[in-house]
């Protein structure tokens, strides 16, 4: 976003704009609605899933009735065999925020994908385009060899890289490869290098924390949950929809695992156990990632009165009803 003059030919200060990340399950979205009641404010979704249509109970997206009225933005705008990507949010929520902004609202920029974040607000990064030779490689490679041998292979050229990277995130791990041959450079190096520092926006980045045993139990109690409420039903809904198990959001934490209940791979103990615990660990990337920003502020999610009034002050007189 470039910055507007104001009436005396001096750029106006970058919108503010509030962060609440953290964990899967750690209490983001229900915090955000009541962040956003108390301080007039809207939210725009930054959870890399809660942007497909049909698929909202694996990704735990807010109902109706848990968002009380607040407009959130970013739910619901692709389809599951539709390209989305990091390039593609940050032009759709760019325009967003600043509606949201030039409205006089305080805007809550609420998921646990860093990678969204840290791009809407630092800017993307210039990588060389993909090379279909090279990537058609790397992919049959993949298919030969398992995720397993392949994140091996990106361990020992880019140690950090592969730090973020699931084994089984198949694109992100291939993306990162052929980063390497095409520049000879890490992936993590360029990051480095690029410093995201491309401000579109003033942020107050808060990161909700708590014991490691809470979360984890919230995390199992939310697996079962997702059970109950019809994960395997929507599953087989999107499938029998026509879209692959194969698709990058298929794969996906808990559709992954109820496809494999699916399929016959495994009974329903089994899938509940494996989504327990790729979830926890899922978790721990995240808290991973967060912790390498300086900028975030580790809060309680129980701490809602005393974030209100930190973010309240953050905001500027005005923006409290």
């Amino acid at each position: 976003m470039k910055s507007k003059k104001c009436s005396r030919g001096s750029p106006e200060p970058p919108g503010k704009v509030v962060v609440i990340a953290g964990p899967t399950a750690s209490g983001k979205s229900s915090l955000a609605v009541e962040l956003a009641h108390l301080l007039n404010g809207e939210i725009v979704n930054a959870d890399s899933m809660q942007v497909y249509i049909g698929m909202d109970v694996g990704t735990a997206k807010p109902t109706s009735e848990e968002r009380r009225g607040v407009p959130h933005h970013l739910l619901d705008v692709v389809r599951p065999s539709q390209e989305f990507n990091t390039a593609v949010y940050r032009s759709l929520a760019v325009p967003v925020i600043e509606e949201i902004l030039g409205r006089g609202k305080a805007c809550f920029i609420v998921g646990g994908t860093g990678l969204y974040i840290r791009s809407l607000l630092g800017g993307l990064l210039t990588c060389p385009p993909a090379d279909p030779g090279m990537r058609e490689y790397l992919r049959r490679e993949f298919d030969e060899l398992g995720p397993e041998s392949m994140h091996l292979k990106l361990a020992a050229l880019d140690p950090q890289s592969a730090d973020n990277i699931h084994p089984h995130d198949r694109v992100r791990v291939i993306r990162a490869l052929e980063i390497v041959k095409l520049t000879g450079q890490p992936l993590s190096s360029l990051v480095r290098g690029h410093g995201f520092k491309d401000r579109a926006f003033l942020p107050l980045k808060i990161c909700l924390q708590m014991a490691r045993e809470a979360l984890y139990h919230r995390i199992d109690r939310r697996s079962l949950l997702m059970i109950e409420k019809g994960l395997v039903e929507e599953t087989r809904n999107l499938l029998e929809m026509g879209y692959s198990p194969l698709l990058k959001p298929m794969k996906s934490l808990g559709y992954r695992h109820a496809v494999q209940y699916l399929e016959g791979q495994w009974g329903l103990d089994r899938m509940i156990e494996e989504l327990q615990r790729d979830t926890r660990r899922y978790a721990k990337r995240q808290l991973t990632w967060f912790r390498a920003d300086p900028e975030m502020k580790w809060r309680s999610p129980d701490e809602g009165d005393a974030l209100a009034a930190e973010i309240g002050a953050f905001l500027g007189e005005g923006r409290v009803e």
